[in-house]
């Protein structure tokens, strides 16, 4: 993979890209909280009060009540009996697989989930099945080769951040056993999916019985860091397992306060969510019928995907005439040739979702 360019954001939904301003459809700081005035003084002040850094593991002299006070704040949000926080969304899922590896004879992931997913299967130490993606019958399949009285754990990503497409997590519980668990990365659905933003879980209206909800604070929340919401068994399975959270410095304080306050504003302004949900289902509509109509998905992601280098070339030059930060990006679970991702936010303007329809109708 190759570098890209760096870019300077400006204001909310614009990028400095060499020397000119662009509207910026990148990212995924979906409500733009990361520059919320609130967000950012909370910051300073979390500075000011606490520092940068405690300079040790929270299982020796690096524990603070500002971490419990957040965790307390995500439990009540999402509605789960217990949050852990950890340095990175992606250590998040690698955190719970070593508190939990032994425990399943077979562990079943969906074919295009994300890397940590992926590198979190094998601290399971088990077998690893890979089942096409978002394809409950292959998963069946799956589970009938595991055998009579296997003992599963499913990891797949909530929302799909290359697509915006969300897990069937309802089907999958149908053809689960009983006893299964089932690790959901909703770095990308928490916050934005959902009644009241509690993520993925919530929009396929299934319960936390042997849920495990990985998530991010970098993205609806904007912040850093992640959290894994389960139980307080799988909390105390961490602390005495999981090396990586043991071994770790946590969560820069300023960060832990901006944080909260992003879950109060998250909580307490029920019109983000109405706009972004707007805003996506404008350009949806506008874009129904044209040569790059998106697939239908519920979240706030309109993915591109190109037939050739000519074609590339052609709409990063369009999106530039027409003042547009021209996103195309690779990644690891996405399609190997690259794609053009563009996220939409609430704080995008009517004028801004037009000039990007424009182009790509």
């Amino acid at each position: 993979m190759t570098e890209p360019e760096p870019l300077q954001q400006l204001d909310l939904t614009y990028v400095r890209f060499r020397g000119r301003k662009l509207s910026y459809f990148s990212g995924c700081d979906y409500f733009r909280l990361a520059s919320h005035p609130q967000v950012v003084a909370a910051l300073q002040d979390g500075v000011k009060k606490y520092g940068l850094n405690v300079a040790a593991s929270r299982l020796t002299t690096g524990n603070h009540i500002l971490y419990h006070r957040l965790e307390q704040s995500l439990a009540e949000f999402f509605h789960a009996p217990s949050a852990l926080l950890v340095p990175t969304g992606y250590m998040s899922n690698l955190v719970v697989a070593q508190a939990l590896a032994g425990n399943f004879s077979h562990a079943l992931i969906d074919a295009e989930s994300h890397p940590s997913l992926s590198d979190a299967a094998r601290f399971l130490d088990c077998p690893v099945l890979r089942f096409d993606h978002q394809n409950p019958e292959d998963l069946a399949r799956s589970v009938r080769r595991c055998g009579v009285g296997a003992r599963l754990i499913l990891l797949t990503e909530g929302l799909f951040s290359r697509d915006g497409s969300v897990a069937p997590l309802a089907e999958y519980l149908r053809r689960l056993p009983k006893d299964a668990w089932m690790v959901v990365d909703d770095a990308h659905g928490a916050g934005v999916l959902g009644r009241t933003g509690q993520g993925s879980l919530e929009h396929a209206g299934v319960g936390r019985r042997r849920i495990i909800q990985t998530i991010t604070l970098s993205k609806a929340f904007g912040a850093y860091g992640g959290a894994i919401l389960g139980t307080a068994d799988l909390r105390q399975k961490i602390l005495n397992r999981s090396q990586i959270f043991v071994g770790s410095t946590p969560l820069p304080l300023p960060l832990a306060n901006a944080a909260v306050q992003g879950i109060r504003i998250l909580k307490g302004d029920r019109s983000l969510r109405k706009r972004l949900a707007a805003n996506l289902m404008y350009t949806r509509r506008a874009l129904r019928g044209s040569n790059f109509a998106p697939i239908e998905t519920s979240g706030p992601i309109i993915t591109i995907l190109p037939k050739d280098t000519k074609q590339i070339r052609q709409l990063k030059r369009r999106l530039l005439r027409a003042g547009i930060f021209p996103s195309f990006i690779t990644y690891p679970s996405g399609p190997a040739t690259g794609y053009f991702r563009f996220a939409i936010s609430s704080e995008h303007t009517r004028e801004q979702l037009d000039a990007l329809i424009s182009v790509l109708r």
